[in-house]
């Protein structure tokens, strides 16, 4: 009997995460789909300013894969480079003197904003620096985009036109983030997965919808809209600065956009699991605003959705029931199915589908992990500085 209600019990959280599956498939926006690129565009009469902001700190290694990048777009308008050097000690800023002067291109000016006060995130501090000497120039637009991130040449001609056309006041790409190592084919196109799991391009971009995102290193803002949404003073004690500013300018009646880049690049190597771990686990618990029960929910929510199909498979299999067999297999299928889109993306191969359950099983230690660090008061963190103050960025509601 003890047996028999073992095997029913099983069988039935088999069936509520099919259940799961089928909601996801059905009701969250397609996430799933990698087709959301650039919207249609024209080009404008005239070409409005743009002002480029870059945060770096300790970026060395990867301003010469970068910055010429930048500084050799192809803009028929006027546009200029801002690179805020965050108290580097890596000689960050003069390499990007020596890099502007050997390339040429867009003109370029490298400033330093100091420490941030309290209640600042460094990044948003170098940031706020950044936006405030282009506010001098009177431009149209900014840009603000990572130090470790590489745009072809008509990245900022592409990004403006489509903004100009759409009515945007937020044009952001989630850039192509390198994919080398062993490590990085695991983990890195999952992260792009669950990222768009929980917050559906599609649902971005329309108007009326709450739910908000941007990738930051990739992100064209409307200078007035910045203004209207006190960017980026409203959001100074956001972790997940992205997300925090993307919902700040929907907030105040902005028209926002979020899709996948062709043309935008990371350069920054993660070749080994711990390098991605920290990626993820510095702001992982900020997502869940340092809230208890939302770990545990989410938890719950990776075990139940990814983690009971193959587990499934396995008991039922092993003599649990044709059923739990039968339904973890299911949903497996469709966990599967929903991967290979973002594997195709990443030019991957698809035989990582089915080892998405392991994947998902590593980003729930590193969540965990972030919580660990949080409440052994290291906090969230940005280039060595770390940041106790929790982060304000709420959920897609």
């Amino acid at each position: 009997m003890g047996q028999t209600a073992r095997v029913s019990a099983f069988t039935w959280i088999a069936a509520v995460s099919l259940a799961a599956w089928l909601w996801l498939l059905l009701c969250q926006g397609c996430f799933w789909r990698t087709d959301v690129r650039l919207p249609p565009r024209r080009e404008p009469a005239e070409w409005p300013d743009v002002c480029v902001v870059v945060p770096a700190r300790d970026e060395a290694a990867v301003l010469p894969l970068s910055l010429p990048s930048l500084l050799a777009q192809d803009y028929p308008g006027r546009a200029e480079v801002f690179l805020v050097d965050d108290d580097s000690t890596d000689g960050t800023g003069e390499l990007a003197r020596e890099l502007a002067e050997r390339h040429g291109g867009l003109e370029l000016t490298v400033t330093s904003p100091g420490e941030p006060p309290a209640g600042w995130t460094g990044k948003l501090w170098a940031v706020r620096h950044g936006i405030a000497l282009a506010r001098a120039r009177g431009p149209e637009y900014l840009l603000l985009t990572d130090a470790d991130i590489a745009h072809e040449p008509d990245s900022l001609r592409l990004l403006v036109a489509a903004a100009g056309t759409g009515g945007f006041d937020v044009v952001s790409q989630m850039a192509r983030l390198r994919v080398a190592s062993g490590w990085e084919r695991l983990v890195v196109p999952a992260f792009v997965y669950f990222f768009a799991q929980l917050y559906p391009f599609r649902r971005i971009g329309r108007k009326g919808s709450r739910t908000a995102a941007a990738a930051g290193g990739c992100v064209l803002l409307r200078a007035d809209a910045a203004e209207r949404a006190r960017i980026p003073d409203a959001i100074r004690h956001a972790v997940i600065d992205d997300v925090a500013l993307a919902r700040a300018v929907k907030g105040s009646g902005g028209h926002i956009w979020l899709g996948l880049a062709d043309r935008v690049d990371s350069v920054r190597p993660y070749p080994r699991l711990h390098d991605l771990w920290r990626m993820v686990s510095r702001s992982a618990y900020a997502q869940l605003r340092h809230n208890p029960l939302l770990l545990l929910g989410t938890v719950a929510g990776l075990a139940l959705v990814y983690l009971v199909p193959p587990a499934a498979v396995l008991a039922g299999a092993a003599g649990g029931g044709t059923a739990a067999l039968l339904l973890g297999a299911a949903a497996w299928l469709m966990m599967t199915a929903t991967y290979v889109p973002m594997l195709r993306y990443y030019r991957q191969p698809l035989w990582l589908a089915p080892l998405l359950p392991f994947t998902a099983f590593l980003y729930l230690l590193m969540t965990v992990d972030s919580a660990v660090q949080h409440y052994r008061g290291r906090g969230a963190a940005w280039k060595g500085r770390t940041y106790a103050r929790p982060d304000t960025v709420a959920d897609e509601g």
